[in-house]
């Protein structure tokens, strides 16, 4: 039994980052200057890494500044620009669908890089869950951009490679000091993306800095801190597939704070979305070791 709760703990702290990620888009939206998505994102993640490097003070040393900065671009920089190029040529309700292909690209790659096992049970869970973001988000007059398609592939692929070589590159530190490092480095390679490709951000309200503050500090220390931890513990496929509940919350924001209305149709996607979630936790969860039986002499033996 102890074995089971610690594994539910895990993953509902895991749970946690995406759920949590969900309110990216109505924060960006309503407290952010529009048109400053590279900006935005190397502001959430450079300031939060040197906050947690300044709490940890340990560098990287040795192999670990080349792989810190290899994840940093996988898991941050080149994912997040990927993600906006995709967000920007793409409506929503596609990017979305394209990027829940990635459970199923990270189930590939642990079998490459890790050596699990490919469980059916899991595959059929990533294509619950994909079809579910599908019902949840897509309209009838969603249309098709190939560069969009091609960059929310490549998105989907560069956070699918993260996710794995993080779990393989277990780092001899804590998964406070691993965030810092990640984050950083992620934060450094945006920096002269934002400079060259963005003009200059206006200058900030109140509102504006306390958007960027709940991107950096909730939406990616604390977010990205439960997310490593949780690929410390978990399997990477069912990490992975926690990913669904992000637009899950973001249409539950949109329904309770913008009055948008809940069909049939994303009804029954929420509903595919938890199932998929659940088949993909039932796939990898620990089983109990089952105690041998007594035997009948120790059985029979006076108390």
């Amino acid at each position: 039994m102890k074995t089971n709760s610690r594994y539910l703990t895990d993953v509902l702290m895991t749970a946690l980052a995406p759920a949590i990620w969900g309110s990216t888009y109505i924060v960006t939206t309503s407290f952010l200057p529009a048109g400053y998505p590279l900006t935005v994102a190397m502001l959430r993640a450079l300031p939060a890494g040197l906050l947690l490097l300044l709490l940890v003070r340990k560098l990287p040393f040795g192999t670990w500044w080349g792989r810190a900065f290899i994840l940093g671009a996988l898991n941050f920089s080149f994912f997040w620009a990927m993600l906006f190029v995709s967000a920007y040529r793409l409506p929503g309700g596609v990017a979305a669908t394209v990027g829940a292909v990635q459970p199923l690209i990270v189930i590939a790659l642990s079998r490459l890089f890790l050596g699990k096992p490919v469980r059916s049970l899991a595959v059929l869970a990533g294509l619950a869950g994909m079809a579910g973001v599908g019902l949840l988000v897509l309209t009838p007059k969603a249309a098709l951009d190939p560069v969009g398609i091609a960059a929310g592939l490549a998105g989907a692929v560069s956070m699918a490679f993260g996710t794995v070589l993080t779990r393989r590159w277990a780092p001899p530190v804590s998964n406070l000091t691993f965030t810092a490092w990640q984050l950083t480095a992620g934060g450094i390679l945006l920096v002269p993306t934002a400079l060259f490709l963005e003009p200059a951000l206006p200058a900030l309200s109140a509102v504006n800095i306390a958007g960027i503050a709940y991107l950096g500090l909730i939406g990616a220390a604390f977010t990205y801190l439960l997310w490593f931890r949780g690929l410390s513990r978990i399997e990477p496929s069912a990490v992975a597939s926690l990913g669904f509940l992000s637009p899950v919350v973001a249409t539950l924001l949109g329904w309770l704070t913008l009055g948008q209305s809940l069909a049939p149709a994303q009804i029954a996607g929420f509903a595919m979305v938890l199932a998929g979630v659940w088949l993909s936790q039932r796939a990898t969860m620990p089983v109990r070791p089952i105690r041998p039986a007594a035997s009948p002499q120790r059985a029979n033996r006076p108390a």
